[in-house]
């Protein structure tokens, strides 16, 4: 009786361990940069439709989710992210699963960028435009305009105005950055961003803290992605989004990454997202998204801003991705140094510009232009040229280093010229400052409020 009773135990408790197996399979785990508002209609309705199936969501910031993939810090099944410089990475890195397409009903290219990875190792599931969150009460008490363009976010009407991420920590802020570039240019691009960088408030630690600083007030305007501009627990209207005329329209991308433990999971869980009722859940005001399909827009024109009803869209320039992927840590090694990390500094030094730019206006002195213009010059110089930043395959081994943690001794190297190379451009722009402002001489230095500078 006694052995009858364990021989019956045994076989349940092996029963036990394979269900709890088989559940523990069911499991499928993504890794994403989306904010629970916008995850919680999904993992709802997933669930109704596959209740064997859990989804477990896990936030991190894409660059830290790009670090932990690439590093083999952190497994997941799905990786699902807004900036596709971050699916190209991980894409040239051996991370991404080839995928099967799905019919979506999308077009093959928007603004010249394809919908899906032409090698489909990621899908295209919603748009993202990427242009200002502002504070309209912010900005109409302190009678400022919207800016129009990136680069009207230079004038120096908006000084201590605006609220940046660093494209370090930001996913969402370093593809911005590397627009500027494409779209400017390498050296026009650099001069852009450290004149944004004389006018700002602050620098916050993630690009939510934008949107966020903006609606409270702790400054007015700051770049964002559309679906960040509203953030949770702010009155209406506390905060407006606008795309700017150089504006980016490019996909919000899945993908499955190569070492997924649940490979079926996740290929359902793709299919649910880029179906029509996953797709329509973009169009809940909690998630606030524009759908990839055109099918699921309301045919009576209902929702403002149906991307696919405006022929601007398709005609916006392309944006290089795999461009920014090679290049992506060389960006962010460039902009902390330059920005991130001497933001007081700029902010003093292009105050004094403006006022010796306004002396100017004034009164004719060629020595003086001259000083003022070797200042400008400095301070809008990167540290590369733009020859420099298109050789590559130096970039390539670039890497993401974790506080604490020893740089590697080629890129440490690599950082030590950047920085010499900004201190450089720094000291000598802090010379012809002072050497203007002697020059100038005191009486017009009170009139135009220069401030002073150190050689």
């Amino acid at each position: 009786m006694l052995r009858t009773f364990f021989i019956c135990l045994a076989t349940l408790l092996a029963h036990a361990t394979l269900i709890g197996t088989a559940v523990a399979a069911e499991k499928v785990r993504v890794l994403t940069s989306f904010p629970p508002q916008f995850l919680e209609p999904f993992q709802k309705e997933f669930r109704k439709r596959h209740p064997a199936v859990a989804i477990e969501f896990v936030q991190r910031k894409t660059t830290t989710a790009l670090a932990d993939i690439v590093g083999d810090r952190h497994k997941a099944d799905i990786f699902w992210a807004s900036a596709p410089d971050a699916f190209e990475i991980l894409k040239r890195a051996g991370r991404l699963a080839a995928l099967k397409p799905r019919s979506t009903g999308a077009p093959d290219l928007i603004a010249g960028y394809p919908v899906n990875d032409p090698d489909l190792t990621y899908l295209g599931f919603a748009l993202s435009g990427y242009g200002f969150v502002y504070n309209p009460n912010y900005l109409k008490e302190r009678g400022l305009p919207v800016p129009r363009g990136w680069s009207d976010l230079a004038a120096p009407i908006y000084a201590g105005h605006i609220g940046i991420s660093s494209p370090s920590r930001s996913g969402t802020m370093h593809l911005m950055v590397e627009a500027i570039l494409q779209v400017y240019g390498w050296d026009r691009g650099w001069g852009i961003w450290s004149e944004i960088s004389g006018n700002l408030a602050t620098v916050t630690a993630r690009s939510f803290g934008v949107s966020a600083g903006v609606a409270r007030g702790r400054f007015g305007i700051g770049p964002s992605i559309d679906f960040l501009a509203k953030p949770e627990g702010m009155p209406e209207g506390a905060t407006r989004f606008a795309l700017p005329e150089e504006t980016l329209f490019v996909p919000a991308s899945i993908a499955i990454l190569t070492d997924a433990a649940n490979r079926d999971g996740a290929e359902r869980f793709v299919d649910f997202v880029l179906s029509r009722e996953g797709q329509a859940l973009l169009l809940d005001p909690a998630v606030a998204r524009l759908p990839i399909s055109p099918a699921v827009y309301p045919v009576d024109g209902a929702t403002d801003g149906n991307p696919f009803q405006h022929d601007s869209l398709f005609a916006r320039g392309l944006f290089d991705a795999g461009l920014s992927a090679a290049r992506y840590e060389l960006v962010n090694i460039i902009f902390d140094e330059m920005v991130t990390f001497r933001r007081s500094e700029l902010g003093r030094m292009w105050r004094s510009v403006r006022a010796l730019e306004v002396a100017l206006s004034e009164r004719s002195d060629m020595g003086l232009a001259k000083l003022v213009s070797d200042a400008r010059g400095a301070l809008t110089r990167p540290p590369l040229s733009g020859a420099e930043a298109m050789e590559l395959e130096r970039w390539r081994g670039l890497v993401r280093v974790r506080r604490g943690l020893p740089t590697p001794e080629p890129q440490a190297r690599l950082e030590a010229h950047i920085k010499a190379r900004i201190e450089e451009n720094m000291q000598q722009a802090a010379r012809a400052l002072a050497d203007a402002a002697a020059r100038l001489g005191r009486a017009a230095l009170d009139t135009h409020g220069l401030e002073a500078v150190r050689p």
